[in-house]
């Protein structure tokens, strides 16, 4: 009987024991996709692809046409009949556009500077855990992510101020933002502190500790941050449509909405969109062009930083 027993034993299959030295097997989002699923994906990004880039390419290409073949087109331009400059001569040749321009430039270069002089100095001051009233001052900083002023008593500080219609209402108003600061003394505490103590062995302070040791280190997280408010000051509109009377102030992308919104003609392209030398849909793509070139130009350079500067940042270790 016994005999018996141990033939069926034998026969009963045995399911083999994964050895403990076996690589684990891999999550299903890492398996080899199928040809099916490539295709798919590969559809679904040429549609979003082409969403993306075909009204860019519609605006690009009836800013480049005659009014002549805009008339033709009864609008927009999709297949493109010649190209032309003269939006964008008349434009860059003077007034309320380029006078705009200008100021948007300088609007941004000064703010992003300014920005992040006050984000990184704050930020590594709340990321040692030493400093004077660090952990009071992040919570009040936290605070304002939650509860804010409001626009009427920002108006009323700004007006108090004696900053309206200056320049520094288009700055100061916007200048920190509280995110950025978070992502950067993480970003900070995240440097090894066995450096930094080496560095205050040899006598550094915490100014020549940030400027030569932090800062360098944080390149990546820098980028980032600066093409953050670079983009919001370039794109800001409203701080300038409530803080600012004078026309000759406007930055660009107040014109662009005066011009696209609007139907306002700009000064100095009155008499050429009158006389027919302009077509004015055109002019309102040449500037909605000229709007976008900064951004669309900066971000490649600056696309290869993601990924470091706001991952390693945000976990601790």
């Amino acid at each position: 009987m016994s005999a018996v027993l141990d033939e069926r034993a034998d026969d009963r299959p045995r399911v083999k024991k994964p050895s403990p030295w076996a690589a684990p097997p891999r999550p299903v989002w890492e398996e080899e996709p199928s040809k099916a699923g490539l295709a798919g994906k590969g559809l679904v990004l040429g549609i979003a692809c082409f969403a993306i880039l075909f009204p860019l390419w519609i605006v690009i290409v009836t800013s480049l046409q005659s009014k002549k073949t805009i008339d033709e087109a009864g609008g927009l331009v999709v297949i493109p009949k010649g190209i032309t400059f003269v939006a964008y001569q008349e434009l860059l040749g003077g007034g309320q556009v380029q006078k705009a321009a200008l100021v948007s430039v300088g609007v941004t270069v000064v703010g992003t500077l300014f920005s992040m002089t006050v984000s990184v100095l704050c930020a590594y001051g709340l990321s040692r855990s030493g400093s004077l009233g660090h952990r009071w001052i992040l919570m009040t900083l936290l605070a304002t992510m939650f509860f804010g002023a409001g626009l009427i008593p920002t108006y009323l500080l700004v007006q108090a101020l004696g900053l309206m219609d200056t320049y520094l209402a288009l700055i100061l108003p916007s200048a920190v933002s509280v995110f950025n600061i978070l992502v950067l003394r993480a970003f900070f505490m995240n440097i090894s502190q066995e450096l930094i103590d080496s560095a205050r062995i040899d006598g550094a302070g915490d100014w020549r500790i940030l400027w030569k040791i932090v800062l360098p280190l944080s390149r990546a997280v820098l980028a980032v941050i600066a093409l953050f408010y670079a983009v919001g000051y370039w794109s800001a509109w409203f701080n300038a449509s409530i803080y600012l009377t004078d026309q000759e102030m406007m930055p660009l992308q107040n014109v662009m909405i005066q011009l696209v919104q609007m139907q306002e003609r700009p000064v100095g392209l009155q008499t050429q969109i009158n006389t027919g030398q302009l077509s004015p849909i055109a002019i309102q793509m040449a500037v909605m062009v000229l709007a976008l070139l900064p951004v669309a130009v900066l971000s490649p350079f600056v696309q290869r930083h993601f990924k470091k500067g706001m991952l390693t940042g945000a976990v601790k270790g």
